[in-house]
């Protein structure tokens, strides 16, 4: 959520550009009418009159209670001044119930707008503006015809699209045999490297959650249509398991000492793919349940671009020791989503398709998560006041592209699978994936 406070203020910048000023430029990157900014900018200062207003008829009202006592210690009539009091009283009461809508007006507007944009993040329209930062071992090459990962997993009867399209329909898969163990293998590892090497807390947390979660981490209200709602209950299942892991300090004041907090927690992921419109239908590249293992951080403000560095890296350490071939992008102003103010995504190495696909997007929210969710903490010193923690998030990483790229990059001639070296003992000792029998 935008600090409205700093949007009205009339304070400049490093750049010589107020507060206000920054934020519209920011919103023409976005590609984000300003419509709803001169909404909000109307409509809180209605709310600032009202409460203005309401605060001197109180102070009205204090001072005509010992007045009416002194008069009628005095014997004088004092029905005037009642009535002009009960007159006042219901007036406020009336404007009170007029606030109260006003007030959730300005959060509905609030909740409506982006991020603020960080300066390192440059200008683009989409993602072929994107800015590739770094690369990662060049693309597999093959002396033969490579397949795709659907074609490689049913020709080894180890992935079942039928079977799925019965009990759930579209969008949805069957793992069988070493596959299913290849996926559990990925979990794994990847929460093994996050715990015992990268210091993370490893969450089981749940995967239905309310609306003001969803509100909070900014899936709500914008995203609505992409999510799964439980009928005739307020919850939802988690799109990715940030919003449990982000709210489980919601409406918290933590202390310094216990900055910076990592999680890291493996769930399903539901999301309805409402905006997708066709696209990547086939296989398991977008899919409505998918496995992802999830990392979020909650850190002090001057440590968030160092924390938000070494969480991307922690993310292509995984990669490398798959030996995947990865590439970072730094995301454009027309591509990093709603709520982030940096983000990188990091695209795996697809041959079948010769392209890069995104296996993991590693983000900075600065503070617009916090605010949302009202997640603070205290600094050191006794009359220190309670200030927005930064969250950071970043896929570690999705499990059902990491398999597929696994199924690609490492597709014998004969369509056998080679196991990567660092799983095969997670696998049992399996050092190669054949045809079920």
């Amino acid at each position: 959520m935008i600090d409205i406070k700093a949007l009205e203020s009339s304070q400049e910048l490093q750049s010589k550009k107020t507060y206000l000023e920054t934020y519209r430029e920011n919103l023409r990157m976005r590609s984000f009418s300003s419509d709803d900014l001169d909404k909000l900018l109307v409509v809180n200062q209605t709310r600032k009159d009202l409460l203005s207003h309401l605060e001197s008829s109180k102070a009205k009202r204090n001072q005509m209670s010992p007045l009416i006592s002194e008069k009628k210690k005095k014997g004088e009539d004092v029905s005037d001044i009642l009535s002009e009091l009960a007159k006042l009283r219901d007036d406020d009461k009336e404007k009170e119930q007029v606030l109260k809508t006003i007030e959730a007006e300005v959060r509905l507007l609030s909740l409506s707008l982006p991020n603020m944009n960080d300066p390192s993040v440059p200008f683009g329209k989409s993602e072929e503006d994107n800015k590739i930062v770094k690369e990662f071992m060049p693309p597999t090459e093959f002396n033969f015809k490579a397949k795709d990962h659907v074609e490689l997993g049913e020709d080894l009867g180890l992935l079942d699209f039928e079977m799925s399209g019965k009990i759930s329909g579209a969008r949805f898969s069957v793992l069988r045999g070493s596959l299913a163990q290849l996926e559990r293998a990925l979990i794994q590892f990847f929460l093994s490297t996050h715990v015992n090497k990268n210091s993370y807390e490893e969450v089981s947390c749940p995967f239905l959650v309310g609306s003001s979660a969803l509100e909070g981490t900014s899936q709500l209200p914008k995203f609505a249509e992409d999510l799964f709602k439980i009928e005739d209950k307020d919850l939802f299942l988690i799109p990715t398991a940030e919003v449990p892991l982000t709210n489980l300090y919601s409406q918290s004041v933590l202390s310094e000492d216990q900055l910076p907090i990592r999680f890291a927690a493996h769930t399903p992921c539901f999301r309805s793919e409402a905006g997708s419109y066709g696209r990547d239908t086939k296989g398991l590249i977008r899919q409505h349940q998918f496995h992802k293992v999830e990392m979020v951080q909650f850190v002090r403000p001057e440590e968030s671009d160092q924390c938000h560095e070494q969480l991307t890296l922690h993310a292509e350490g995984l990669l490398e020791d798959l030996g995947l071939p990865y590439q970072r992008a730094l995301l454009c102003s027309g591509d990093i989503s709603f709520g982030a103010q940096k983000c990188y995504d990091l695209n795996v190495w697809l041959p079948s398709s010769g392209t890069y696909r995104e296996i993991s997007s590693c983000s900075n929210f600065g503070d617009f998560q916090a605010r949302r969710a009202m997640i603070r903490y205290r600094p050191k010193g006794e009359k220190a006041k309670p200030r927005f923690v930064h969250t950071l998030n970043g896929s570690g990483l999705a499990i059902g592209r990491t398999l597929l790229a696994i199924l690609e990059n490492y597709q014998n001639e004969d369509g056998s699978i080679r196991v990567p070296d660092v799983l095969v003992n997670y696998m049992g000792g399996l050092k190669t994936i054949t045809k079920r029998m």
